[in-house]
């Protein structure tokens, strides 16, 4: 009969239970209603084919996006667009996730030392994640052929050579990342009595200078035009501009960003807390523009399924943002005001400039940056010009 609505084939019992899964995960009613499209065609793909519900899986669906190409459809969408269907069959014990593999000897002892990382060090998790890769790659480099791995051996010159291998195409500030990584696992094997000479001291330093270059901070008139760019009418808008923000009057970092909680804001008292390197918290106050910037998208900001972050993506199923997406945000702004790239840091820069254009004392920039060493706000002093001019001395003249 014309009209007639296509039934689901065999995802028919779970079509209530799948909608109400989308609109909990923030999608509108009518992205709901397109997904439900796909589903009703994988389930009478499934009909089709005799594939149970309970035997649904990610190399089925890609069976099935095959499938669709072959028939002539253009527009097929890819296996990551029906995670939130897996998840939500997961969920229901409708199908099983895939069985782990058993640990190794190297799984094993990146626990260990992912466990010294966050009790011992006191290490961010983005810090104890990059970490943790660089140990993979060394042990698994270290592992036999039965799986066991033999650390017990090691001389500098394996060390040294991984290092070299890691650092080829490495500019100096990654490369000594690297540096810094390596040494903390070669020193958690000594401590755990795994190595039995402080191989640490055999990591070479990386060649490089501090302070070298003058901090490149935006200016306040480039600052506004980001701010500006923003379409405030748009919910991705919305966000963007208190992202910026909070980027250009508080100094925040990208993964201070991404971190914040609904309950970092205290509004009665004014004031918000930002999580920090090594696990820091500072109170900041909370300036009435920020504030105000910050209302505005939570006015406007999409249902929150489980989660107590303050940023979520604009598009559904919204997710915590990442820190990288903060850069990219600044990357944005930058293209629609027609400024050369920048990253988030850059508004760091900017602030701190500004603030001692205008008569802030290094001990005040390093309060707002939450810098732990003076020494680090130190390196502002090179921007202050006109101050630096007050104390030069005048080049000495040889007469003849």
């Amino acid at each position: 009969m014309p009209g007639t609505r296509r039934k689901p084939g065999r995802l028919s019992p779970f079509v209530d239970g799948y909608r109400s899964r989308l609109l909990g995960l923030g999608y509108t009613p009518s992205s709901a209603r397109n997904v439900l499209k796909e589903f009703g065609q994988l389930g009478r793909w499934m009909a089709s084919e005799d594939i149970a519900a309970a035997q649904l899986s990610a190399a089925r669906i890609e069976e099935f996006l095959q499938a669709r190409r072959a028939a002539g459809h253009e527009r097929v969408p890819g296996v990551r667009s029906f995670t939130p269907l897996l998840d939500y069959l997961t969920d229901e014990g409708v199908i099983s996730g895939p069985a782990p593999a058993p640990p190794t000897a190297v799984d094993e002892l990146i626990g260990r030392y992912r466990q010294w990382l966050v009790t011992d060090r006191a290490l961010a998790p983005a810090t104890v994640l990059r970490y943790e890769k660089l140990a993979r790659r060394f042990l698994g480099e270290q592992a036999a052929p039965d799986g066991a791995v033999r650390v017990e051996d090691l001389s500098g010159a394996d060390v040294i050579a991984f290092l070299l291998a890691e650092c080829a195409r490495l500019t100096v500030g990654p490369a000594k990342g690297r540096v810094a990584e390596l040494r903390a696992l070669l020193r958690f094997l000594y401590l755990q009595g795994l190595t039995p000479r402080f191989l640490s001291a055999a990591v070479p330093p990386v060649a490089g200078w501090r302070d070298t270059t003058v901090p490149a901070g935006l200016a306040a008139g480039d600052v506004e035009r980001l701010l500006g760019s923003c379409d405030r009418s748009q919910p991705a808008g919305v966000r963007d501009f208190a992202i910026l923000m909070l980027l250009a009057r508080l100094g925040l970092r990208s993964a201070e960003v991404s971190r914040l909680e609904l309950d970092d804001l205290d509004w009665r008292a004014g004031e918000i807390v930002v999580r920090g390197k090594a696990r820091r918290q500072d109170r900041l106050p909370l300036l009435a523009d920020v504030g105000e910037a910050v209302a505005g998208y939570l006015a406007a900001s999409p249902k929150r399924a489980g989660t107590r972050r303050l940023f979520l993506t604009v598009r559904a199923p919204h997710r915590p943002i990442r820190p990288d997406l903060v850069g990219d945000v600044v990357k944005r702004a930058c293209w629609r005001a027609g400024l050369p790239q920048a990253g988030a840091h850059r508004l760091r820069h900017g602030l701190a400039t500004e603030m001692l254009r205008r008569g802030a004392t290094l001990v005040e920039i390093s309060q707002v940056l939450r810098h732990s060493d003076l020494a680090t706000t130190a390196v502002y002093a090179k921007v202050d010009l006109a101050r630096l001019r007050q104390v030069a001395q005048p080049w000495p003249v040889v007469t003849r």
